[in-house]
Parts: structure tokens; C-alpha cells; sequence
């Protein structure tokens, strides 16, 4: 956190001398000590989070990456089948994540991938509509819900 407002310090006085340096770091902290104090903060989250980055980077990487091939996918089912062959479907499925913030994560990388949208999540159970029955294979196993679970372990 601490970082993150020294870096918005720089980046709204659009320069960076000696002086603005030294000012940033006291504001930061400063910040950082009323976060702490009044908005039941701890810095332990940073280490936490500092730990867990390759992680997130991982988890960054594997949803461009499965959002491209979502979208070759996607085109091939649009433009090479014709309407007939498509059938649309709602898929629910119970997640194995513990966190809400996990669930969350994970339905929005459903939705972000074309051809997916989560309808609803209520507890551990996601819906999802689906453009055609050959996009909800896997659904309950995807590699979305294997990142996360490893960014769960840990998690306080």
C-alpha cells in the first residue's frame, strides 16, 4: 500500500525531483499509518500479496491466454457452423473456491472468455449461459478455478 501511494505522489505531480521524493515518502506514510489505524488495514496484507504476485501474474497470463483461444473458438462456432448446428445452454456447477473475492474472480473470467456469461453465483453455485453446449465442457474444472485455488492456499 505503501508503494501504491508513492507512486500515485509521482505520478500526480507529474515530476520527480529530490524534493517531491522525500515529501511522497513522508505522505505515504502518513497514508499508509491512518489506512492502518481507521480503515482496519494490516501491512501484513502486503507481504501477503508481495507473495503471492508470480501468482496473480500466472493467473493475468492464463485468462489472456484463454481468451484468445475463447475467441477462436468462438469465431470458428459463428462463422464456419451453421445456425442449425448451434444449441445454447445453462450450465450450473459448484465451485470448489472458499472465498467470495475467489468466486468472484472466477465468474468474471467466465464472462470475460467470449462465448461464456455467468448468470448467477449464489454460495459455491455458478450459472452459466453458454452460446453453444460444446463451450460448457469443462466448466466445472477449468484451469480459472485451478489458479485460484492456488492463490487461496494461505489466505487469511
Amino acid at each position: 500500500m505503501f508503494i501504491l501511494f508513492f507512486v500515485c505522489w509521482i505520478v500526480f505531480n507529474q515530476a520527480f525531483t529530490l524534493e517531491i521524493a522525500i515529501f511522497g515518502v513522508v505522505l505515504a506514510a502518513l497514508m499508509l499509518a491512518f489506512v492502518c489505524k481507521y480503515m482496519d488495514y494490516s501491512i501484513k496484507k502486503d507481504f501477503v500479496l508481495l507473495k503471492k504476485f508470480p501468482a496473480m501474474l500466472a493467473y493475468a497470463f492464463v485468462l489472456i491466454c484463454e481468451i484468445v483461444k475463447a475467441n477462436f473458438n468462438l469465431f470458428r462456432l459463428f462463422f464456419l457452423h451453421s445456425k442449425d448446428k448451434r444449441e445454447p445452454v445453462m450450465v450450473t456447477f459448484e465451485s470448489k473456491l472458499k472465498t467470495r473475492t475467489a468466486r468472484v474472480f472466477l465468474a468474471n473470467a467466465i464472462t470475460l472468455t467470449p462465448g461464456t456469461i455467468t448468470v448467477k453465483v449464489k454460495g459455491n453455485k455458478l450459472t452459466i449461459h453458454c452460446y453453444d453446449k460444446s463451450l460448457a465442457k469443462g466448466l466445472d474444472n477449468t484451469i480459472f478455478e485451478k489458479k485460484l485455488l492456488k492463490l487461496e492456499e494461505g489466505w487469511d
